[in-house]
């Protein structure tokens, strides 16, 4: 459970006003303390995660937020770094002080999370400090009375948000419902400059560990290592799994008789909307000069020099696309609300996002009407195999 990535844990976000206790909370939910606490009004500057085993329910990020009541310059971009928070929570905790009515800042949160449909509990803290223990406010939801300082209902708090888990739960498979017990997987995991030192990027990882609990014979080679690999081996493969960057090369040495896709493609099912994604792979055909294109990632990795997001993708699409086009970047949680400037937007696998937060930036991508597509469907048809390496999911 501690090895867990955070992009496959529940985000559990604490949300309120400023001194309502949520690093209390907080402090209280993990046992430990994880945010600092203090009397003065917005201790807390920027969202604070930490990702921990929370039973029973399991690994999760716990996030807390700066008061959405802060003031000042300053504290407009606290509350628009909170509001960011919301596109990648699976619960949101609302914390207000017991025995205080909602008011407009409270309230506007529980109709947006209401809106976004995201499943939340109202907690209200600081009950030690009330003569009605059993005070809770007079609104329809998930709610229960505590008091972080005595730990009073903490134990029910992680009971009442356990309740929750199916309604966010999803686990969606990566490779698990394509293959059988004895298949033969192999794994094409070129390591260049850009691979990191001493272990696999965490979607071969994450492919790797659900091939062996399918009881697969998961074979793990680089492409330069393909032929030979193909030759010797006995059984034929069911399936190989290619880093998108040798998409073009893996294609012509993998029989047309053999299943082919990318680790990159079958992440775009797991975390999003394949269909989509597929979609919007057809947009770089009707590109048009002077068009935008947002290259987005995940990750906040060092870039090197032949950087595929910044590098090796726009080279591909202008080659392909033939026209004079301008490229924009982000990385991490940096995504722009608004997407109408651009023409296509092309994101990485996601595996350092959870699926709430793709999730998020696919349905804002398909509001704004801008197609959306991922670097290995991109590749993929941009190399004319996207047909073959979408015909295991048939």
């Amino acid at each position: 459970m501690n090895q867990t990535p955070n992009a496959e844990r529940i985000h559990i976000g604490i949300f309120g006003k400023r001194n309502a206790g949520k690093s209390s909370l907080i402090n209280a939910l993990a046992g430990q303390d994880v945010s600092v606490v203090s009397d003065t009004a917005g201790t807390t500057t920027d969202p604070v995660k930490r990702a921990m085993e929370l039973l029973p329910l399991g690994p999760v990020v716990l996030i807390d937020t700066p008061g959405l009541d802060d003031e000042g310059a300053l504290g407009e971009l606290r509350v628009e770094r909170t509001k960011r928070v919301l596109h990648s929570v699976d619960i949101a905790l609302v914390v207000k002080e017991s025995g205080m009515p909602l008011d407009a800042v409270e309230s506007a949160l529980i109709d947006d999370l209401k809106k976004r449909e995201i499943p939340f509990i109202l907690v209200e803290n600081k009950n030690d400090l009330k003569q009605d223990e059993k005070y809770v406010s007079n609104i329809d939801c998930n709610k229960i009375a505590v008091s972080a300082k005595t730990n009073k209902n903490i134990h029910e708090l992680k009971e009442m948000m356990a309740r929750m888990l199916p309604e966010v739960l999803t686990d969606k498979p990566l490779v698990r419902d394509l293959i059988k017990p004895l298949d033969v997987v192999v794994l094409v995991t070129p390591i260049d400059e850009a691979a990191p030192k001493g272990r696999l990027i965490l979607p071969q990882q994450m492919v790797l560990r659900e091939i062996l609990d399918c009881h697969g014979i998961a074979m793990v080679v680089q492409d330069t290592e393909l032929p030979e690999t193909l030759r010797t081996i006995s059984k034929k493969p069911a399936l190989v799994i290619t880093d998108s960057q040798a998409f073009a090369q893996v294609s012509k040495i993998v029989p047309e008789d053999v299943l082919l896709t990318s680790f990159s493609i079958l992440m775009a099912r797991k975390k999003g909307n394949l269909h989509q994604v597929v979609e919007g792979a057809f947009a770089l055909d009707t590109l048009k000069d002077g068009d935008k294109v947002l290259i987005s990632e995940g990750c906040t990795h060092h870039r090197q020099c032949n950087d595929i997001g910044t590098v090796k993708l726009p080279s591909w699409i202008r080659k392909h696309t033939g026209k004079e086009l301008e490229f924009c970047y982000t990385s991490g949680t940096d995504f722009p609300e608004s997407l109408s400037e651009y023409a296509l937007i092309v994101h990485c696998g996601g595996c350092m996002l959870n699926d709430k937060e793709i999730a998020n930036r696919q349905k804002n991508a398909a509001l704004c009407g801008v197609p959306m597509t991922n670097y290995g469907t991109a590749i993929a048809h941009m190399n004319g195999i996207l047909n073959r390496s979408l015909k295991i999911f048939s």
